[in-house]
């Protein structure tokens, strides 16, 4: 079997393709020659997802799957959420958004935030989606170097240090993607 991955966030593909049994080979978008930009125009993670599934398959052909993962903090009533990549701005800058999002939390008391991935499975002319979700909260400084995105802020409950802390394995273990992702699996497992 082999699946698309719609995404060109190599970060992304690594985590993934650890969780991916070896049965089941990943394409890249740059395997398929898709080198534009998939659209994400909806309004949610789940419909982002679902787009990006969707446009890889009306317009290259191939079973795929999507995912869009947005953090979500309580005392911002949910921002940065679907702009999580480009919440301070459109240069996707992570150190940018992370360094945004500590000034805007820096009054708060509540630091609460979880972060939710949802994947969207376009194989055999069907749409399937599936929710990961990892609740923590927000640190006060960044602390760690692995990972990617807010990781290094972003500390999971009933732990005392951040994603970007972690290796890939203990995160992949409690992770939103690697929930997702698990759940993929045993979906095409199944079928």
């Amino acid at each position: 079997m082999q699946l698309v991955f719609a995404t060109n966030n190599l970060n992304k593909v690594k985590e993934v393709q650890a969780l991916i049994p070896a049965h089941i080979k990943l394409l890249t978008l740059k395997d398929i020659g898709c080198f534009e930009d998939v659209p994400e125009t909806q309004p949610d993670i789940k419909g982002n997802a679902i787009q990006k599934a969707e446009y890889i398959k009306q317009n290259y052909g191939y079973d795929c799957f999507a995912d869009d993962t947005g953090l979500e903090v309580d005392a911002l009533n949910g921002q940065p959420g679907v702009f999580s990549a480009r919440y301070a701005g459109p240069q996707r800058n992570d150190s940018d958004n992370m360094d945004l999002l500590l000034n805007n939390l820096k009054d708060k008391n509540n630091r609460n935030a979880q972060f939710k991935t949802v994947i969207a499975l376009h194989i055999n002319n069907k749409l399937d989606t599936f929710t990961g979700i990892c609740k923590g909260e927000i640190t006060t400084v960044k602390h760690g170097e692995k990972g990617f995105g807010y990781d290094p802020i972003f500390k999971p409950n009933g732990y005392t240090y951040t994603f970007a802390e972690m290796d890939l394995t203990e995160k992949n273990s409690i992770g939103h993607r690697g929930k997702a992702v698990q759940l993929l699996v045993n979906f095409l497992n199944n079928l």
